[in-house]
């Protein structure tokens, strides 16, 4: 019979599902004392006990990779530790390239894989046809092989890490539903439930698709939809049952399916297309039915039949086989198909891990992940994808459904570089110009927000075209750029996440927030906020506008991410300072080239003076009779102001300059181009050259951490005793001789036929002439002249390391004219 056991707990956790239990696991056996979980019905009900179990080394992303392997050794070792057969199969799994582009995307994936110590191959049709006899091979060009892949019993999995929870002193309770949750004004929580309350320290979600229900509890609207998910089990094949060892599982992209070995028969499920797939909306609404548990849906054979039609012309044997079962059940979908795993904002002490589409591989990982986080006070290693403060008021009902079904439909479609996808778009959260601009320019989509990525002119073969090689904007935003080296360009940044931050305390939280110092009233510099550990875990600039009131300005997919943080560490200082978010009502154009003063200064009485309003100064001033935070810095690295102002004065601020600029033949650019400038002036950039993975020593950002400032900023000693230890790795430039394809991050770097390393962004430089890339190199190879060699698409190019930047920055060649020096640009 149920029970609570206890009134107080450090942390509860709510959901028996794999997720939930493995959380459990991995907190107990990290020595945490008063774990609980509590789950309303049984374990592994919801989606894991229907779940098809599929384990797999591979994912697209970077990060994610680290969760997929974590994952899979521990459910190696798991039987042995628990005494529980888990059932785990490790035949391996191989991707089926049937297209040129599959190839292409195949050889991508490789290069991002091969800095990671996951083992994974690109075979040709006969090692395919060798590890999968019974595939027809008229389609198949080539395979994408990881061995170590497989399937898992999910409810075995389950029951063994419930077994280990327990074995390390976790309390797992059910039935027990939680019914209400109440925030107390320590941060602590009070769980409600029909058999009493228990006091947590911290309350963990994990409730699959009952995550939304949980949510509403304290206000929030988690953006998850349940799904409906179909599999298909057949009876005995005789060739499968003939085979000596078991079949790798398949996975047919452009038939959109999986396909593996069950017993002696095959089990396939496909993924349909976004018409076609099926959500149950009405839980979102409604909520999901009470007593709802361990049921299925109706199957529908008749919505994949396309996909059991191509899986036979795959597989032909299946044409044979009879169907034993069909499974339909509910699983789990966040927009974006990625989980959400963390601390909430606007919510102390609530963490969620939810959203899991692929609930069974990641499961293993995220406890971990989740586990290290809770007990370290920050994440292992960088996952902002699964921030679940990647989405925020915009993300509405409409959205979210529009979303999942998208990412349902587009499982397996081919994954380009620089992706767009249109569902869901526009969201409410667009900037002042959207209506002025979307029909002039590629707009690309972030953290809610349309932003351009480059303009039409007359002749251009508008619209996207993704590709893996140069594409459609290439010529472009070369244009762009030569336009803001030569000329004067104007950009749209609203989606700048910024705050306000003032109060008694400002300066003193600001001094322990920041290992930069704190710029005087009237000035602005770059600070980074560092975790205890001494990684980067943000980037903002900060002006202190006036005495004790300061703006702070990140990146817009850290906008969340960044105000969680600081708002923690007020309530933890307890510093008297209020922090308001003004990224909605905040609208930001950037003007820059060198005849940006010339054209502002039309609009202002104000002196815009080199003398007058220096590099990184800031004031109120009033361009057209419009008021505008103007600070003089730009991410162009040439000369430039970013103007912040209101959102409803947008239009009329952008007309009037655009006006003002007429003559000196001013124009639009976009962030593509603004990418290609900032890598020639050698800016590093947040989530690319540096993150949770980096710290600022190897990141050279020496410049902006002050380690003889008074303040014991966090990090602090970490920093300390990292540069005391020496780096083991250092972040350089490279230029590549390449020929119709760039870089763009996350490649693998090459040294004597050995990967030594991986680049962080790139793209091709319109000033040299060719490509352009940040790299970590071990320090040993670090220095200028260091041959290298990047893989991109399958092939290895020419790299040499070069002193950076390859163009000095606008103030950098103004101060060398001064001294009578010629710059280089």
């Amino acid at each position: 019979s149920p029970s609570l056991g206890k009134d107080r707990a450090d942390t509860v956790i709510i959901g028996g599902g794999c997720v939930g239990v493995s959380l459990a696991y991995h907190l107990a056996k990290a020595g945490l004392k008063d774990v609980v979980l509590l789950e309303k019905s049984e374990l592994t009900a919801g989606s894991t006990w229907h779940a098809a179990g599929l384990t797999t080394y591979f994912h697209p992303g970077i990060n994610l990779k680290k969760i997929h392997a974590y994952s899979i050794k521990l459910y190696e070792k798991l039987e042995e530790e628990t005494g529980q057969p888990v059932g785990f199969h490790q035949p391996g799994s191989i991707r089926i390239a049937s297209t040129p582009t599959r190839v292409d995307e195949f050889k991508y994936q490789m290069t991002r894989a091969g800095w990671h110590p996951t083992e994974q191959y690109l075979i040709t049709p006969e090692k395919v046809q060798e590890l999968f006899p019974l595939l027809n091979m008229d389609k198949v060009l080539a395979g994408l092989y990881n061995p170590g892949d497989g399937h898992i019993d999910p409810y075995s999995l389950t029951m063994a890490l419930a077994a280990g929870a327990r074995k390390y002193g976790a309390q797992l309770n059910y039935p027990v539903q939680v019914t209400n949750l109440n925030s107390r004004s320590d941060g602590t929580w009070e769980v409600e439930t029909p058999l009493g309350i228990i006091q947590a320290k911290r309350i963990v979600n994990a409730a699959g698709f009952w995550a939304r229900d949980i949510g509403k509890m304290i206000g929030l609207q988690h953006p998850l939809v349940p799904v409906h998910h179909q599999y298909v089990v057949t009876s005995t094949i005789p060739e499968v049952k003939a085979l000596k060892t078991e079949l790798p599982v398949i996975r047919d992209l452009e038939g959109s399916y999986y396909l593996r070995q069950e017993r002696d028969g095959l089990l396939f499920g496909p993924y349909e297309s976004e018409e076609k797939m099926k959500l149950q909306e009405s839980w979102v609404t409604n909520g999901v039915p009470p007593g709802f548990g361990k049921e299925l849906f109706e199957s529908d054979l008749d919505r994949i039949m396309e996909h059991i039609e191509a899986a036979m012309e795959m597989v032909p044997i299946l044409r044979k086989a009879d169907i034993i079962n069909t499974i339909s059940g509910p699983i789990t979908y966040s927009p974006d198909i990625l989980p959400m795993v963390g601390p909430h904002q606007g919510v102390r002490n609530y963490w969620v891990a939810i959203g899991f589409g692929y609930g069974i591989i990641h499961a293993g990982g995220m406890g971990k992940y989740l586990s290290d986080w809770i007990l370290e006070g920050e994440p292992p290693f960088d996952l902002i994808e699964v921030d679940p403060n990647r989405y925020g008021k915009w993300t509405t009902t409409e959205y979210t459904a529009a979303k999942a079904r998208e990412s349902y439909g587009f499982n397996n479609i081919v994954g380009y570089p620089k992706e767009e996808r249109f569902a869901g778009r526009p969201t409410e959260r667009t900037s002042g110009l959207y209506n002025l601009l979307k029909t002039k320019c590629s707009m690309g989509f972030h953290a809610g927000w349309e932003q351009p990525h480059w303009f039409y002119k007359p002749g251009d073969e508008t619209g996207y075209k993704p590709s893996f090689r140069r594409t459609n904007w290439f010529g472009p935003v070369g244009r762009e750029y030569k336009q803001v080296m030569e000329k004067v360009g104007v950009i749209d940044l609203s989606p700048f996440g910024k705050f306000k931050v003032k109060g008694s305390d400002s300066l003193k939280l600001l001094d322990h927030l920041f290992a930069n110092v704190v710029p005087k009233v009237g000035s602005t510099n770059i600070s980074h906020m560092l975790t205890p550990g001494g990684k980067v875990y943000a980037e903002l600039t900060v002006s202190q506008l006036y005495p004790g009131e300061f703006m702070l300005v990140t990146g817009s997919g850290s906008e969340l991410h960044d105000l969680r943080w600081i708002e923690e560490k007020i309530t933890r200082g307890g510093y008297k300072v209020e922090i308001e978010n003004m990224t909605d009502e905040m609208g930001v154009l950037s003007v820059a080239g060198p005849y940006a003063r010339q054209v502002l200064q039309k609009l202002t009485n104000e002196d815009l003076s080199d003398a007058s309003f220096k590099f990184l100064q800031c004031r109120h001033l009033k361009l057209s009779n419009i008021a505008v935070t103007a600070i003089r810095i730009s991410y162009t690295g040439e000369l430039g102001w970013e103007l912040y102002h209101r959102k409803e004065d947008s239009v009329p601020l952008y007309r009037a300059i655009m006006e003002a600029g007429q003559k000196e033949g001013i124009d639009d650019f976009g962030t593509y181009a603004l990418n290609a400038l900032r890598l020639e002036k050698g800016f590093r950039a947040w989530g690319a050259e540096m993150n949770c993975d980096t710290n600022p020593l190897e990141a050279g950002l020496e410049y902006f951490v002050k380690l003889n400032k008074a303040a014991d900023f966090t990090g602090k000693q970490a920093l300390k005793q990292i540069k005391e230890k020496g780096l083991k790795r250092r972040l350089v430039y490279l230029t590549l001789e390449t020929d119709d394809v760039d870089p763009e991050g996350n490649e693998s770097v090459w040294h004597n036929g050995k990967v030594i390393g991986n680049t962080t962004s790139g793209c091709f430089s319109y000033g040299a002439q060719q490509s352009l890339a940040f790299a970590y190199v071990p320090v040993e190879l670090s220095k200028v002249g260091q041959k290298l060699e990047v893989e991109l698409l399958g092939k290895n190019y020419p790299a040499t390391i070069i002193q950076e930047p390859l163009v000095l920055t606008e103030p950098t060649r103004m101060r060398l004219q001064k001294k009578g020096e010629s710059p280089k640009i």
